[in-house]
């Protein structure tokens, strides 16, 4: 059963990555809402069948496997055109941060783990939606990175290091693949998810207290900027970081 009645279908069609739960799951429910039918990856089976039943089975698919696996990423494009015959928007949303702590300390293979999952996974999702649908059809692609990649994060340097990464790849595709294709980013700041509970967990009031909106960010925040991102109202945008931190960079000013 889904969540709410489904609309006409739009004809679009969508791969969102690491979209069992969480941010994920919140631009997939977006994209659904309008009428695009959408693919979803994530690593866990059960998790990813969940969400197909909740999202609706006659709009969604899924495909299991891990995001930094070329076989996955070519197999997930693939699946995706078998069901749906088109690939119209991809948005790179698996990511990882493994660990806490300074980088003086930080084991270089984990470095090197979190910049496979979260940057070396999106370009290559990048280059099969390209080369499968986009280079000759158009598209949007959006890349979800972060307010980490932005400025210094203490203790999560090396998930900001990637996510800056991830905004220059976002430039460098936005150059590349115009005019076909536009090519933008979003920057959260704290989203109430699972993968993000260690830094507000216990203390949710007063994480929340340090953002003039009063309040930490939700899925469906982020998923309303991807399906902006993804719609013909942002026709003229490409290459852009779109900062979601309900205010939290107002915070750098003197006074």
């Amino acid at each position: 059963m889904t969540e709410q009645a489904l609309p006409e279908p739009s004809g679009k069609v969508a791969l969102v990555t690491g979209a069992s739960r969480g941010i994920g799951y919140g631009v997939a429910q977006a994209l659904v809402a309008r009428g695009d039918r959408v693919c979803i990856t994530g690593r866990g089976e059960e998790a990813l069948k969940e969400a197909v039943e909740r999202l609706g089975a006659d709009r969604v698919i899924a495909v299991a496997g891990k995001a930094h696996d070329e076989a996955h990423q070519a197999l997930a494009v693939e699946r995706t055109m078998e069901a749906f015959g088109r690939v119209d928007f991809l948005v790179n949303n698996a990511g990882t941060n493994p660990v806490f702590g300074p980088l003086a300390e930080l084991d270089l293979g984990v470095v090197r783990k979190v910049f496979e999952t979260n940057v070396t996974s999106a370009l290559g999702f990048a280059q099969h939606t390209w080369k499968a649908w986009q280079k000759d059809n158009g598209g949007a692609i959006v890349n979800i990175a972060s307010v980490a990649g932005l400025a210094p994060s203490p203790f999560i340097g090396a998930y900001g290091m990637s996510k800056a990464a991830m905004i220059n790849l976002t430039l460098q595709l936005a150059h590349e693949f115009a005019p076909k294709v536009r090519v933008n980013a979003i920057a959260p700041a704290v989203v109430k998810t699972k993968f993000a509970e260690a830094l507000y967990e216990g203390r949710e009031a007063e994480a929340a207290a340090a953002y003039p909106l009063g309040r930490l960010g939700v899925p469906e925040d982020i998923g309303g900027a991807a399906a902006f991102l993804t719609s013909g109202q942002s026709d003229w945008i490409t290459g852009q970081t779109l900062v979601l931190d309900g205010g939290i960079f107002l915070n750098a000013g003197v006074g």
